[in-house]
């Protein structure tokens, strides 16, 4: 669209004395189908056109005065830094004024307009993202969703049908696609994992709406929507305009940013995300309904993509990428119903022998949820993470519910096809047998981590320790010495040793290629 047949407001905002403040010149003009982005310099303005696209309708101007009010409440949860104000746009014969008196002809958004290369994308693609990043944005999200809303309709969003209905939408748009982006036979496997998934999981879908996992979301979590501005992780452009997309499992949000570093090849940033997020929540159960939220992610992403292979208006080189997009997403999405063999891996030993840097290092290599006994204790105890536990934490009754849930979290995820790392002293040979005896129950492999490091080493690095869940100090380290049992000789096919004060990135890889 030429300057010439843009509406005479937008032409008018792309004119510096439109502004009641100084303007970095030439003023810039981002469109997107349903928005216009008016780029000043300090300051973004976002209009909504006046469109009706079903799943979305800004066609009136109340309609777009009340979207424009629900982004600003929304994004002002995630980036209240960003988001200034909703302004009115007036008129006085030819000439439009912002926040002027009188009648309001259109509504914009007033935001901080933050440099592009602060993007979570730019940051990826510029290799500025660190693995330390992605665990501070699992906590970003978690205390996000601690934050938002929910009440009895935006939980009725949650039932097993609402739910179905867009996934089946899904296939019915994309069912014209097969032969080309999508084959037969991923299609026809995608739709039965999740009408499978959907029938034979009522319970499961019923405990997220029971205990409040359904809430106002952001409902378009990914590294677009995520900047690291002035120190700060914010989340920004959530889904104003669309219920069903936002009134949304937890896990719909997770799944979403996952799906995207897994499609970028770095499924160990999905990794540090993931892991954070569910030990900051305790939501470990939502791991449950992961795999049907990244297939649909996945699944939604070849969808769009597809559609631009019907745009008379695309190139058709573009096309040819588009198609090999869509093709990748359309693979991805059907590869996350796939059966997995699930594993449970435990580690041993004392405190500061290094357990949790080897469990870490290890999830992000095979992907493995990481299940800490310390984060274990303190849900349970209602006890926030980083705040320390008094002596009511480190019962011997607390120590024993704090190991059988962890093992019943273990067993619960490893049977569903997750590789799940219980770090923990494991120094019992009470403990490492009940957890033997269940994983053979279940004809789920297991594996000890034993993990040593020299008595002046733990000291060292227990005295060390600052900003942990673990509560360990190095007052207890002789106790816990002479506490621990060695293993027993039906054990040991199960031990792996691990000396924590050499290399461990080729230990582990070692233990992985075995």
């Amino acid at each position: 669209m030429t300057e010439t047949t843009l509406p005479p407001l937008i032409q008018q905002m792309l004119q510096p004395e439109f502004y009641p403040h100084p303007v970095t010149e030439p003023i810039k003009l981002i469109q997107t189908h349903v928005s216009y982005v008016l780029l000043t310099g300090d300051y973004a303005y976002k209009l909504k056109k006046p469109v009706n696209f079903g799943f979305l309708n800004f066609s009136t101007l109340e309609l777009r005065q009340h979207f424009c009010n629900e982004e600003f409440r929304m994004n002002k949860r995630g980036a209240p830094e960003i988001y200034l104000e909703v302004l009115p746009i007036t008129e006085a014969g030819d000439r439009f004024q912002l926040g002027g008196a009188g009648e309001a002809v259109e509504y914009t958004l007033k935001m901080r307009q933050f440099p592009q290369d602060t993007l979570f994308l730019s940051l990826f693609e510029a290799g500025k993202l660190a693995e330390e990043t992605m665990a501070d944005l699992g906590r970003i999200v978690a205390d996000f969703h601690a934050q938002t809303p929910t009440n009895e309709y935006i939980r009725t969003f949650g039932e097993v049908d609402r739910i179905r209905q867009a996934i089946d939408e899904n296939y019915d748009q994309t069912a014209k696609y097969i032969g080309g982006p999508q084959t037969q036979s991923q299609y026809e496997e995608t739709k039965h994992f999740t009408d499978t998934f959907f029938a034979s999981r009522l319970e499961l879908f019923a405990s997220r709406i029971q205990n409040n996992f359904i809430r106002e979301c952001h409902g378009d979590l990914h590294l677009r929507n995520i900047c690291l501005w002035n120190d700060k992780i914010l989340l920004f452009d959530c889904i104003e305009f669309n219920e069903p997309f936002r009134f949304v499992d937890v896990m719909y949000d997770v799944a979403f940013a996952v799906m995207d570093l897994e499609a970028r090849q770095r499924p160990d940033f999905g990794n540090a995300f993931l892991n954070t997020y569910v030990e900051e929540t305790g939501d470990w159960e939502g791991l449950q309904v992961l795999p049907l939220y990244l297939s649909r992610q996945a699944y939604v992403r070849a969808k769009v993509t597809s559609f631009l292979l019907d745009d008379p208006g695309i190139p058709t080189d573009e096309k040819e990428k588009a198609l090999e997009t869509a093709s990748h997403y359309y693979k991805m999405a059907w590869e996350y119903t796939k059966p997995r063999q699930g594993k449970l891996i435990l580690t041993s030993g004392v405190s500061g022998s290094g357990k949790s840097t080897v469990a870490r290092q290890l999830a992000r290599k095979i992907g493995a949820i990481h299940l800490r006994s310390d984060a274990v204790r303190k849900h349970l105890a209602g006890v926030p993470l980083r705040d320390r536990g008094g002596d009511e934490l480190y019962t011997s009754e607390m120590t024993h519910k704090t190991y059988g849930r962890l093992l019943e979290l273990g067993i619960m995820l490893a049977s569903q096809g997750f590789t799940v790392i219980l770090d923990a002293k494991y120094d019992r040979v009470a403990l490492r047998k009940e957890a033997i005896e269940r994983a053979q129950a279940h004809n789920l492999p297991l594996q000890i981590l034993y993990c040593t490091a020299p008595e002046e080493v733990l000291r060292d690095r227990l005295s060390s320790r600052t900003g942990d869940v673990s509560d360990a100090t190095a007052n207890l380290l002789s106790s816990q010495l002479a506490a621990s049992e060695a293993f027993t000789d039906a054990e040991q096919a199960f031990v792996k040793t691990l000396d924590t004060t050499q290399d461990l990135e080729s230990q582990l890889n070692s233990l992985i290629s075995q």
